[in-house]
């Protein structure tokens, strides 16, 4: 297993995001308190509600990596089976099979976590994409249903590709550290140990590089945003607000270095990839959301809708930054 989820540098890193997310409550809470227009004071209501969220959310990430691996597994494991339950609420009930359904909450997506939990990196990569993309048609098709099939089967791989199996990559990273120990072990002769590495630092750099892409993006349309990129997909979307917020999340990632075992400009490398997906997955996700009529796929996180909201840019980025960092540092 992997240990030391938490050291010194990664808790002066944890120090200096508490002392941003404490501003941004000051300035959020000032601004609203000083504001008469009316349109403003219901934007700045918004931002107040994203505010607490942050603190929640930051605040049970760290709380689960302070507690150890087991416990981010089950934190991401409770957050998939939520984001299948948003996913399946999307669905009429005429495109829901609830066998299928079943099979996926109780035996496939606890079963994947666990191949995570167990590093078995041979079978969470492959177990997914191969053996349940296979299991899941053979099971509509004993249900005696022909109507629809394709839809319907293309629908609960969707679903599990989404929902289990990108966002499981997320406490994959965890396995990281220790990998690249190993490759580096192995290429020099030396003894395979621990090799003192923060186990929790790359998912934190991960999830503070994507997640502050989205905020920067945010901003930097507000700001400066004119020409919209998709209109009928995100309209809030800008040429101005994606450029902006990529590199500044990208200058981060390469400003984090120190958390990770990459150089600084290998770190903003990864950054600038991981953006760019996190990008295209906010994407796909609003296309899926205007396909079905809704503006969001929630409203368990208040100010940010539910968890696909919300982990929408990660899911595309973490599969990507995983075997990336895994295939070039690990050996």
């Amino acid at each position: 297993m992997v240990i030391g989820l938490l050291g010194g540098p990664t808790w002066w890193f944890l120090s200096g995001l508490l002392g941003f997310l404490v501003l941004a409550t000051v300035v959020a809470e000032l601004m609203y308190r000083r504001t008469a227009s009316e349109g403003l004071r219901a934007t700045l209501l918004n931002v107040r509600q994203r505010v607490f969220a942050w603190w929640i959310m930051v605040a049970v990430l760290v709380g689960s990596l302070a507690l150890g691996e087991t416990a981010v597994v089950l934190l991401f494991l409770a957050l998939s089976l939520l984001a299948l339950r948003e996913f399946a609420n999307l669905l009429p009930p005429g495109e829901r099979d609830r066998w299928v359904l079943t099979w996926i909450l109780v035996v496939l997506a606890p079963l994947h976590f666990w191949f995570v939990w167990e590093h078995w990196y041979g079978m969470f990569a492959i177990f997914i994409p191969v053996y349940a993309f296979l299991f899941l048609p053979v099971l509509l098709a004993l249900s005696g249903r022909t109507e629809s099939f394709l839809h319907r089967a293309a629908l609960s791989q969707w679903g599990l590709m989404v929902c289990v199996y990108a966002l499981s990559y997320l406490p994959a990273v965890l396995q990281l550290p220790v990998a690249i120990h190993h490759g580096k072990a192995a290429a020099d002769g030396s003894a395979v140990g621990s090799g003192g590495v923060e186990a929790g630092a790359l998912l934190l750099f991960l999830a503070v590089v994507v997640q502050g892409s989205d905020v920067l993006q945010y901003l930097w349309g507000k700001t400066m945003g004119r020409h919209r990129i998709a209109p009928t997909v995100s309209p809030n979307k800008t040429w101005e607000g994606f450029v902006g917020g990529v590199l500044s999340a990208t200058a981060l990632g390469a400003a984090l270095w120190w958390l990770t075992p990459f150089t600084p400009w290998q770190a903003g490398v990864l950054a600038l990839v991981s953006c760019l997906l996190g990008f295209l997955g906010g994407l796909v996700m609003s296309s899926l959301k205007r396909d079905r009529g809704i503006k969001d796929f929630g409203a368990l996180i208040p100010g940010h809708g539910g968890i696909l909201d919300r982990m929408d840019s990660l899911i595309f980025a973490a599969p990507v930054f995983f075997h990336l960092t895994r295939f070039f540092f690990a050996g």
